[in-house]
């Protein structure tokens, strides 16, 4: 019975790593966020998230309300940090997803056909 157990714990274990490894590794942070109206907007955000040694890269797009930034490799900025950044900045966050999606993915997603 213990080994039954011990066993369950090893796979519960391996798993919960690949759960966090995933989340660690992904490239692209995209944030849904209201009340962005106009390019001054756009680029006060763009300077606010450029500053973490963390970002790579920075893409706003105003029409469909997103926020992506690029990480460095090996690198992160946790949730609270970016909420607290762009709430600190006057707008709202609605929804953070994690992905390994480019930003010019991201561009071309929001560009459309």
């Amino acid at each position: 019975m213990k080994l039954i157990k011990s066993n369950r714990l090893k796979v519960l274990a391996a798993a919960a790593l690949l759960a966090v490894s995933s989340l660690a590794s992904a490239a692209t942070i995209e944030m849904d966020v209201n009340g962005l109206v106009c390019a001054f907007c756009a680029q006060g955000i763009e300077k606010s998230l450029k500053a973490f040694p963390a970002t790579d890269a920075v893409f706003v797009s105003l029409e469909h309300r997103i926020v992506a930034v690029h990480l460095k490799d090996g690198s992160d900025i946790d949730d609270a940090t970016l909420r607290k950044a762009i709430t600190d900045a006057g707008y709202t966050v609605v929804a953070i997803r994690r992905t390994e999606e480019s930003l010019d993915a991201i561009r071309q997603r929001v560009k459309g056909p």
